[in-house]
C-alpha cells in the first residue's frame, strides 16, 4: 500500500499576503510542515500541491516532491475536494494524508501516530479533531451540559470535538466513490470514518494576522526554550504541568507520550520489549479526558522529586522491580503486583531500589499539576 503526504499551499491568500511563504521565526511557514512530514518517516512520498513555482522551489529544496496544480484550482472558489481530486487523478497512491501548512507546530510523532491509526483501524477516512472542555450550545440548545445542573470542574466537562483540520486522511478508492456519488469526499461520506485527537500547539491553525502573530511568539519560544518554564513561583513552592519536561528532569529521557489509545488490547510485556532495558523510558498507554495510564521504567536509584497534586488522586500498579515511596516522610517499600494510592494533596517521592530496573504503571491525568515544595 502506497501512502503519500500532500501539503496543499497556494501562493495567494486574502487575509495574510502570501501566507504560506511568509517567514515564521525566520523560516518559511510551509517549511515547518514539510520537515515534520518528512521526519515522520511514515510516507512513501511527501508532496507539496501548489500552483506556484516559488512554493515548488521551497518544496524541492526541503526534500519534498512538487505537484503543480492548474491555476484555476488555486482561486477562492476552488474547494478542498477540487484540488484533492485533481491530485489523486495525477499522483499514484492508495492513501493520501493531507497536512496543512497552516499548522506549523504539528510534530512528526503526531503525524506518524495519525497515519498509523488510519492503517491499524482500516479506516477509509480519518479526521483530526481537538477537545474543547467548555460548555457549548448549538442553535440555542446545550450540547454537552445540563442547564438545570451545577457544572463540574472544567477538566471533567465532556469535551466537544471540533475539526482541527491540520491532518486529514482518505483511502483513494473510497474518496473517489464519494466524489462520484455525493460530489464531496472531504467528510468521509460512505465509509469507515475515524477521529484522531490532537493537542497543545499542534491545534494552532493560522488563518489571520492575529493567528500569525501568536504563532510567531510560539515559534520563538519553542526555538529558545528546551522545556516549559515554571508557571508559578513563590517562596515556598512552584508548579509544573508539562509531563515531558517533568520526566526529563527526573532522568527519563526516552518518552513516547503521543501514541496512547492506539493498541487494543495492550500487552505490557510486549511494550517493554520495544525499549532498551538499560535506559529509562516512559510509554503512555491510555489518555482520555478523565485519566491517563503511563508505564515508567527507571534504573536503581532513579525516581522523581518531592511533589504533590492539589486536585487529583493518583495511583500506581507495580509491574516489576522494587520502589520506595516516601509519603510525607514515611517510607514504604513496594514490589511487583502491589498497588499504591496517594490522595490529592499528599506530598510524595518515588525511587527505584534494589539491583535491577523497576517499572510502575502510573494512573493519573496527562495535564495534572505537579507542585514542588521548596
Amino acid at each position: 500500500m502506497k501512502i503519500v503526504a500532500m501539503i496543499p499551499a497556494r501562493l495567494g491568500s486574502k487575509r495574510i499576503h502570501k501566507k504560506n511563504i511568509r517567514l515564521l521565526n525566520g523560516i518559511p511557514l510551509i517549511s515547518y510542515t514539510i520537515r515534520a512530514a518528512i521526519n515522520a518517516g511514515c510516507f512513501d512520498e511527501v508532496w507539496v500541491n501548489s500552483e506556484s513555482d516559488v512554493i515548488g522551489n521551497i518544496a524541492t529544496s526541503e526534500g519534498a516532491k512538487f505537484y503543480k496544480r492548474p491555476p484555476e484550482l488555486s482561486t477562492d472558489s476552488a474547494t478542498n475536494d477540487d484540488f484533492v481530486m485533481d491530485f489523486l487523478d495525477n499522483v499514484e497512491c492508495d492513501v493520501i494524508v493531507q497536512v496543512l501548512a497552516t499548522s506549523p507546530f504539528m510534530t512528526p510523532q503526531e503525524i506518524k501516530d495519525f497515519t498509523n491509526e488510519m492503517s491499524s483501524k482500516n479506516l477509509d477516512t480519518l479526521i483530526s479533531v481537538k477537545d474543547e472542555k467548555i460548555e457549548c450550545v448549538y442553535d440555542n440548545t446545550p450540547i454537552n451540559f445540563d442547564q438545570k445542573k451545577v457544572s463540574p470542574p472544567s477538566q471533567l466537562v465532556n469535551p466537544v470535538k471540533p475539526y482541527a483540520c491540520g491532518l486529514m486522511a482518505w483511502k483513494k478508492d473510497n474518496y473517489v466513490e464519494n466524489m462520484n456519488k455525493y460530489k464531496c469526499g472531504y467528510h468521509g461520506g460512505d465509509g469507515n470514518i475515524g477521529f484522531f485527537t490532537i493537542k497543545g500547539n499542534s491545534t494552532i491553525d493560522i488563518d489571520n494576522e492575529e493567528d500569525f502573530q501568536f504563532a510567531e511568539l510560539v515559534a520563538r519560544f519553542l526555538s529558545n526554550q528546551e522545556e516549559y518554564p515554571v508557571r508559578y513561583t513563590d517562596d515556598k513552592e512552584h508548579v509544573e504541568v508539562d509531563v515531558p519536561s517533568i520526566l526529563k528532569k527526573d532522568g527519563v529521557l526516552t518518552n513516547d507520550l503521543h501514541s496512547a489509545n492506539s493498541e487494543v488490547p495492550v500487552n505490557i510485556n510486549e511494550v517493554r520489549g520495544r525499549f532498551d532495558s538499560t535506559v529509562s523510558w516512559s510509554k503512555r498507554l491510555v489518555d482520555t479526558e478523565n485519566n491517563s495510564a503511563t508505564l515508567i521504567h527507571q534504573q536503581p536509584g532513579e525516581g522523581n522529586r518531592n511533589h504533590y497534586h492539589p486536585d487529583w488522586n493518583e495511583w500506581w500498579y507495580i509491574v516489576d522491580g522494587q520502589w520506595e515511596w516516601n509519603i510525607e516522610g514515611k517510607k514504604l517499600i513496594v514490589g511487583k503486583d502491589d498497588i499504591v494510592f496517594i490522595p490529592k494533596g499528599k506530598v510524595h517521592k518515588i525511587k527505584a531500589v534494589g539491583d535491577k530496573p523497576a517499572i510502575r504503571l502510573a494512573v493519573s491525568r496527562a495535564d495534572v499539576e505537579h507542585i514542588y515544595p521548596k
